[in-house]
Parts: structure tokens; sequence; C-alpha cells
């Protein structure tokens, strides 16, 4: 059995946009199999070393100080189930033993994983990113990428076993107007598929953040043309 304590590199007490509907904590995880170039978090995939480690006890303690308000926990990366041999699972076991809710943020590339962890029913909710259609995923994730671990993912979280959603973000040259529609085709039928703004002050790439968001009318065009596959379609921006 894995004794050994999870890596955690950053901790939010209280956030109420991670999780609709709860109010939860935040853990930030280091390292990613993915190179997305629009990434918000580099400095935590690419130096994690540079960054403090968060001790497990300050989020037990914290957790149990704030139950009367506090719904649960989000792990974000990074990419978590990089963690799955390094303390992640018994973590998560110790917070639902507190009788806590667990959402996972997830690039979808271990289907294995997260099939153990909620067939053990250790987690409540995932947000699964898509980053483009299976055919041009090498690109978006700047890494060569297995898309039918991708594929996989996506198929046993429609299949319903877990509450879930998809979100993409909408980054141009990378996810415009085609991409949406063949990421929608993709997940057709899925539960909840949320777009994201693209923030390019908070991107690591040069080229990226000279790029202009999205504006108000190409979201809505992608959002409608997005629900031909998907009835809740949902938008999260600035």
């Amino acid at each position: 059995m894995n004794t050994s304590y999870l890596d955690i590199k950053g901790f939010i007490e209280t956030s109420l946009v991670d999780w609709d509907g709860k109010v939860v904590c935040v853990i930030f995880l280091p390292g990613c199999n993915f190179r997305c170039p629009y990434c918000q978090n580099m400095g935590l995939v690419i130096h994690p070393e540079k960054l403090k480690t968060v001790p497990e006890e300050k989020i037990f303690k914290y957790l149990e100080g704030h139950k009367k308000f506090m719904d649960g926990i989000c792990i974000t990366g990074g990419e978590p189930t990089l963690h799955k041999n390094k303390g992640l699972t018994g973590f998560i076991k110790k917070i639902k033993k507190r009788k806590f809710l667990v959402k996972l943020d997830t690039n979808g590339s271990d289907p294995e994983y997260i099939k153990k962890l909620v067939g053990a029913r250790l987690i409540d909710y995932i947000a699964m990113d898509i980053k483009a259609p299976l055919i041009d995923y090498n690109k978006a994730a700047n890494v060569k990428v297995d898309a039918e671990k991708i594929k996989e993912s996506v198929q046993f979280l429609v299949s319903g076993k877990v509450d879930y959603e998809f979100r993409t973000t909408i980054v141009p040259t990378i996810t415009g107007m085609k991409e949406i529609e063949g990421i929608a085709s993709l997940i057709k039928g899925a539960k909840k598929y949320v777009l994201q703004q693209f923030e390019p002050e908070h991107c690591d790439d040069i080229e990226l953040k000279k790029l202009k968001p999205a504006d108000n009318e190409t979201i809505a065009k992608m959002m409608e043309n997005a629900r031909k596959y998907i009835s809740n379609v949902t938008y999260r921006g600035k």
C-alpha cells in the first residue's frame, strides 16, 4: 500500500468558481504530460521545484475547521493523474474518510486510473479538458498524444458512471469555430460542455500573449454550434 505523501504545490482555501454550486478548497499538483502553449500554470508544470510544498496536514486541518460551509476539494494541476503512484489515491481516501466531496481536473490521458478512482467511489465529479478534435490533439497539446486514450476517457464519462463536465479553452489559432464544433461532435450527448475564455496575459507562449481573446459574438456562435451535439453548453470567462 502506497503511504507516500502527496507533493502539493499550491493551495487555495476557498473557491466558488472551481465547482459549480459548491464551496471548495483547491490544491495544485505539479507536472504534466502535455505542453499546451496556452497553459496558465506553466511554472507548476516546468519548474515545480521552485514552489514550496504544502503539507497534507494543512489541507486536512483547514477542511475540518470549515466543514460547516465547505463542500469538499478540487484537485487540479498540472495533471493530477501523474501522481497515481505518488500518494494521490491515499490522499483522496483521507479526504473521503472525512466525508468531503472530491472533484478531479484531468486531461483524460489516463482512462484506466480514472475508471479505478470512480469504481472505488473516490471521485464525485470530474472536469476533463478537451484540447481539440482528436486529429489535432498533438498540435494543441504540443506533444505526441495517444488519441485513443482521450477517446476512451470521453466514452467513459459520457456513460454516466460519475458526474462530470467537459471544457475547452478558446484559443485563437488553436481552437476556432471549426475545432469547437469538432470537439462537440466528439463528446456528443455529454451532460455538460463548458467553453472557457483564453487569458493571454497568463500564458507562457510569447506569440500567444499577443493574441486578442475571442469576442462575445464569436463565443455565442461557438456555443450555438456546439448545441447541435450537446444541449447544456455554458461559458466561463471574464
